[in-house]
């Protein structure tokens, strides 16, 4: 009922031990707080908050307008509704070293239990657009010794992603890899490989837990879960892919309206009450206070 019952000191410990195993951990991304609830019930082992899906939600796109405060509002929503360990987009840190320190607090309150920041130029663009630009090696491991010097619990995932792929090449993204662990990043997020093989050379460079994104119509291919098990990447995110498949038959529902004047024909589509009820677990708030709820959903409604 309400809000999840593992701490978030507990989630950070979790991933910290789920990471340890060398198995590959899938990080659908929630477009809202309950959608976190559907990833958990699924079977998943975390979630992912992506700040591509916060800007869209919010209207924007993808290029640094959001704010860290709704970023961070937006993590916390998704995250305490959950026992699943979030892993939010944290962009460049939002400004310089000191405001990265800030951003890392921030979202430690939130109660993620890990985030990764870039290296490109602020304001950032989608890491699958053309047209990227990147800081130079000095301020990217500037952003990530910040990131770790302001955290207070150690078991915070400060993840580095890496976009230099796209701009100088696969070894620059290798040695901008190394680079960035040195600084001290936990993990490590390669963004836009070209292929499987490219992935692979990333993550026998490093010694440390690296991301595979694999987001729909951008510079990588969609490759499955075990093909990314089998080279060893250990955390494979899904950033868009439920928001794109909610606004597709959103999309599509508003079509059938418009067309036939009802949505009598997207109904065996939609989620039914009684699974929604499901989710929201209002037996729960019944068995605390029957004045909240206490009427039954029908079967199959």
């Amino acid at each position: 009922m309400l809000y999840s019952k593992t701490t978030a000191a507990q989630k950070r410990i979790d991933l910290r031990a789920a990471l340890a195993t060398g198995e590959l951990l899938r990080f659908p991304g929630a477009f809202n707080p309950v959608s976190a609830k559907l990833i958990e019930d699924k079977g998943f082992e975390g979630v992912y908050i992506s700040g591509a899906v916060i800007a869209a939600d919010l209207g924007l796109p993808d290029i640094g307008l959001t704010t860290l405060s709704e970023v961070a509002g937006r993590g916390q929503q998704i995250a305490r509704m959950t026992d699943l360990p979030a892993l939010i987009d944290a962009d460049t840190g939002f400004g310089e070293p000191m405001n990265v320190a800030r951003t890392v607090q921030t979202l430690e309150d939130a109660g993620v239990a890990g985030l990764h920041i870039e290296d490109q130029v602020n304001p950032k663009r989608c890491g699958h657009l053309d047209g990227k630009a990147v800081v130079d090696l000095e301020t990217s491991t500037k952003r990530i010794r910040a990131a770790v010097d302001a955290r207070r619990d150690p078991n915070l995932l400060i993840m580095a992603r890496t976009d230099i792929r796209a701009v100088d090449g696969l070894r620059a993204a290798i040695d901008r890899a190394k680079a960035l662990v040195d600084a001290g990043a936990d993990a490590i997020f390669p963004e836009a490989m070209a292929d499987l093989s490219e992935f692979e050379a990333v993550r026998k460079a490093v010694d440390v837990p690296i991301l595979a994104n694999m987001t729909e119509f951008g510079k990588s291919e969609l490759f499955s879960t075990q093909q990314l098990a089998d080279i060893g990447v250990n955390i494979v995110i899904y950033p868009v892919s439920l928001l794109r498949l909610a606004m597709g038959a959103a999309e599509r529902g508003l079509d059938a309206l418009v067309a036939e004047g009802s949505l009598g024909s997207q109904v065996p589509q939609m989620q039914t009450r009684a699974r929604l009820y499901e989710l929201l677990d209002y037996e729960a708030y019944n068995a605390f206070d029957t004045s909240v709820f206490n009427f039954q959903v029908p079967e199959g409604r």
